[in-house]
């Protein structure tokens, strides 16, 4: 008797079926089952406000967590930054990939570094933790609200894109996605997380299953092998921090969190809005477990708290 495929679901954007395959075709082969993907549009697809004005994080997520839950997708694939700290009665998360590239890269026109760009230049981003570190960084640039897919905002650069309106001077975007698109030619500088830390989670990939599917079975058995222990360790750490400062993908905060030697250490940043106040705090255990890692993450966000990184943005105070 033939066996159903494994039904992934993904986002429709070109980003998100392309991390959907890989994910896919991973499983596949561990598990030795096949898989079929499932296209769900949610509402960060449809709704092209700015992300702080329909929900911040969340936003690419409820319409996938909601086929799990029905039965319509029994795996779904996030950009882990997408995904809200809460934890979801019902879904586990089943496996976090390998890391790759955590760092933002700037694509400018005619090459530009970021410390090249002329003042007053124009640079697009939808994210409010980039547009801080820009504005810390290069208080001089006009920073320019912008949504859209990859295309849609590399088409916004001068000579990047045939026929596309070209009116900024650069965008900033993540190295992974460009990387998982083959689009790494666009990139004029990997930004130095010392300039700009990344968003918790950045660079890694969240697959989601039914709290009973990462117990037992085929499936379960593949996604623990698919699983990347110092991945899912420094995120651990990173979202345990964001989770404890009540931010969402939208607040200006930055993290990092690396593994080596035995110790798991973690950098975090709050900024004001306007990047003219930031709070940086770091810490590190020598303890390579995920209640440690949480641990890590909240002892660097009690430690921006206690500095006033309450003060800073809307965090909670206490």
């Amino acid at each position: 008797m033939a066996h159903s495929p494994v039904l992934i679901g993904t986002r429709g954007s070109a980003l998100a079926v392309t991390q959907t395959t890989t994910v896919s075709e991973a499983l596949s082969a561990l598990g030795g089952f096949d898989v079929e993907l499932v296209r769900v549009r949610t509402e960060g697809d449809i709704n092209r406000a700015a992300l702080s004005q329909i929900g911040g994080t969340g936003v690419f997520v409820a319409a996938l967590r909601e086929s799990l839950l029905r039965g319509d997708c029994d795996v779904a694939v996030h950009s882990l930054k997408d995904l809200p700290t809460a934890a979801a009665p019902g879904l586990a998360l089943g496996a976090i990939p390998e890391r790759v590239d955590v760092r933002d890269v700037l694509c400018a026109r005619d090459g530009l570094t970021l410390a090249e760009l002329p003042a007053g230049a124009k640079i697009g981003t939808g994210s409010p933790r980039r547009a801080a570190q820009l504005r810390a960084a290069r208080p001089d640039l006009e920073i320019v609200d912008i949504r859209g897919n990859v295309d849609t905002r590399l088409g916004r650069v001068a000579g990047l894109v045939a026929g596309a309106p070209g009116d900024l001077d650069a965008v900033v975007l993540a190295a992974a996605g460009l990387a998982r698109l083959g689009r790494l030619g666009v990139v004029t500088e990997f930004i130095d997380p010392a300039v700009m830390l990344p968003a918790p989670g950045q660079g890694a990939l969240a697959v989601e299953c039914r709290t009973a599917d990462a117990e037992d079975g085929a499936l379960a058995k593949a996604l623990q092998a698919y699983d990347h222990r110092d991945s899912r360790l420094t995120v651990a750490a990173e979202r345990a921090m964001l989770g404890r400062l009540e931010a969402g993908c939208t607040a200006p905060v930055g993290a990092l969190a690396h593994v080596e030697e035995g110790t798991i250490s973690l950098e975090a940043v709050v900024c004001s809005d306007d990047g003219t106040r930031l709070l940086r705090r770091s810490a590190a255990v020598a303890d390579l477990s995920e209640d440690a890692a949480r641990a890590l993450g909240v002892q660097v966000a009690e430690e921006l708290l206690a500095a006033g990184a309450g003060q800073l943005t809307d965090l909670p105070a206490s």
